[in-house]
């Protein structure tokens, strides 16, 4: 931690406060409810420590003011002393992890995947700090960002928001975009949230909340080693992961938590649980919330039942099963935080001084965005240097994901699903739009039909995936891993609708190669642009492409396309993340046997 982390004036102030708590009080601060599930007249009366949005819970119209309203009534409700409460200020936590984009008008930055491609860790910090800035804008406190997730199967339903599948790139990140998001805590600052500790991108087929099987020594390298940087740079939270090691959920995991992460490491802040995370480990609540408890968690996300939570871990500190040590060491990281955050200084957010800033969304922020796509994108084919192309050339755009700006952004975004179409994105650009700004006579025909070689020297195709979070992004070619999975795991394990079998876009999404061939029949060279959250099987797609372009899921800014393709600036970009020839094959960089379609690293330039 920073060296200001600790010291004496903090102590005495947390010190002082936790002996004056009861434990109600105590327990209170350790519950993160939804926001939905609670008024602000109900944090004043449990004393509750923070609360959450959950990904498209949003107040009022879903505009800053919106939520400064909404976070101004909750803060105030924690700050109403009494005989019975202790003025505390709470923490509101959100979703952040690509710009603010859970809130209308936000700037949306590309997803991880795409900055793992840019390889460019000052522009991490720089998108950190303009992110901290809109968050701030919105009256909120604290960000779950970053995610140190490092992807190893592209079947995970998360891969987009992994950096890379080699955990150096995480690394070389972790630290940076925690400077970018808590600066030195001050007016421009935000509380940065590690995670999920740990292992969540190693899981067996790639399932979400699944089973990561690694000895100790591998889990530290691979998945553990990004924490280091990010601990060092003083990030006041961490995230405990849904998924198990070796059968043993990490929400439970007093090696993983205690031993590794608080003693190991020296992680001196508090740790969280994710989203009803601590339901899954025993099919006893009770039982699960003291499990958890012990094992080193101090705050827990509950989203409905947090009344039911504080009353199971109350009998539990009453009984004796979870000491009241483990409750203060709990508090006092809790307060710790709060109070090296100069939260306990900080006015009602109706009057702080970044509310309702003009920042959010502002031109400065999306121009950041903008860099960020056309360093992010990826050149995989240029036969015959197809691009760059004139602005002066008869071009068709074509293809689902064209003029589609809620797909170019993907999950997280306004839903926690993710939005398609243009409604929902406000302010920024879809592909097409950028094109057609750069080049007024484009044409655009989704399907792709109005090719005519007659009229048309070249195409820009769009395809890929649609809008998907979690476990709900998963490929799973059959419901025995499911079973799989659930043998290996001690407790339970929550499984969503996945996304399809295949990684083979062809199978995934056929109409996309049917426009593709629709186009190429008339003769007219093809540009595709592939739009997804990991590397697709695109075989097809590829042979019937003269370019094809990398783009990932750029976010609200489609123009940072239109600057490359037209050759305003050259490719940046190279993949984070091997590439694979078919659907059974999964590589990373450093396999004993690797053979990729386009390994790591590869990426194609107009230039030298």
């Amino acid at each position: 931690m920073p060296a200001n982390f600790k010291n004496e004036d903090t102590d005495v102030k947390v010190e002082s406060l936790l002996s004056a708590m009861s434990l109600d009080q105590k327990i209170g601060q350790m519950t993160q409810p939804e926001r939905l599930s609670i008024t602000p007249e109900e944090v004043r009366t449990f004393h509750i420590g923070s609360v959450l949005s959950g990904g498209g819970s949003c107040p009022g119209d879903n505009y800053p003011a919106d939520w400064v309203d909404m976070n101004d009534a909750y803060w105030m409700a924690s700050m109403t002393a009494s005989d019975e409460q202790l003025a505390i200020p709470l923490l509101y936590g959100v979703d952040a992890i690509h710009g603010h984009a859970n809130v209308l008008g936000a700037t949306v930055f590309p997803h991880n995947i795409g900055l793992g491609a840019s390889d460019d860790p000052e522009l991490i910090e720089r998108i950190g700090r303009a992110t901290a800035r809109e968050v701030l804008a919105t009256g909120v406190d604290w960000t779950f960002a970053p995610t140190l997730a490092v992807a190893r199967n592209d079947q995970w339903g998360r891969t987009y928001e992994s950096f890379s599948e080699d955990p150096s790139i995480v690394t070389r990140y972790a630290d940076r975009m925690v400077n970018g998001l808590q600066a030195d805590l001050g007016e421009e600052a935000v509380i940065a949230c590690a995670k999920h500790w740990v292992g969540d991108g190693g899981t067996l087929n790639g399932m979400d909340q699944g089973e990561t099987k690694l000895s100790f020594e591998e889990m530290e390298r691979l998945h553990i080693a990004p924490y280091v940087p990010a601990i060092k740079a003083g990030v006041l939270t961490v995230m405990v992961s849904f998924n198990s090691w070796n059968g043993d959920k990490c929400h439970g995991h007093n090696q993983l938590v205690t031993d590794v992460l608080k003693g190991r490491l020296g992680f001196e802040g508090f740790v969280i649980s994710d989203w009803d995370g601590v339901d899954y480990l025993a099919e006893d609540y009770s039982e699960a919330i003291a499990l958890s408890v012990n094992a080193g968690v101090d705050m827990f996300m509950v989203s409905v039942e947090w009344r039911t939570f504080i009353e199971h871990l109350k009998k539990h500190v009453v009984d004796g099963t979870v000491p009241i040590e483990r409750i203060n060491d709990a508090v006092r990281r809790i307060l710790r935080v709060k109070v090296q955050f100069g939260l306990f200084d900080k006015p009602r957010p109706a009057q702080r001084s970044g509310s309702n800033s003009p920042c959010f969304g502002a031109r400065e922020h999306r121009e950041l965005a903008r860099e960020a796509v056309r360093k992010s994108l990826v050149l995989l084919k240029n036969e015959q240097g197809l691009l760059p192309l004139s602005k002066q050339s008869r071009i068709l755009v074509a293809g689902r994901n064209a003029d589609n700006r809620g797909a170019q952004c993907g999950g997280f975004t306004v839903e926690w699903q993710g939005t398609v179409g243009n409604t929902a994105i406000e302010d920024g650009t879809s592909i097409w739009e950028g094109i057609s700004s750069a080049a007024p006579a484009a044409e655009l025909s989704i399907d792709g039909r109005a090719a005519d070689a007659e009229r048309h020297d070249v195409a820009i195709v769009v395809i890929g995936e649609n809008p998907y979070a979690e476990g709900m992004g998963d490929i799973r070619s059959s419901d025995d891993l499911i079973v799989e999975a659930g043998s290996m795991i001690k407790g339970k394990i929550k499984v969503l609708e996945a996304y399809g079998s295949t990684l083979e876009l062809a199978r995934l999404h056929p109409q996309d190669l049917e426009t593709m061939a629709t186009i190429s029949r008339q003769g007219i060279p093809v540009v595709c642009v592939l739009v997804s959250g990991r590397p697709l099987v695109v075989n097809a797609e590829l042979a019937r492409s003269r370019a094809f372009v990398a783009a990932w899921l750029p976010g609200s800014e489609g123009d940072g396309v239109s600057d490359v393709l037209f050759g305003d600036f050259d490719f940046q970009g190279r993949l984070s993340f091997s590439w694979p020839k078919h659907g059974e094959q999964h590589p990373n960089i450093g396999d004993p046997v690797y053979d990729p379609l386009f390994e790591y690293g590869y990426g194609l330039r107009y230039g030298p």
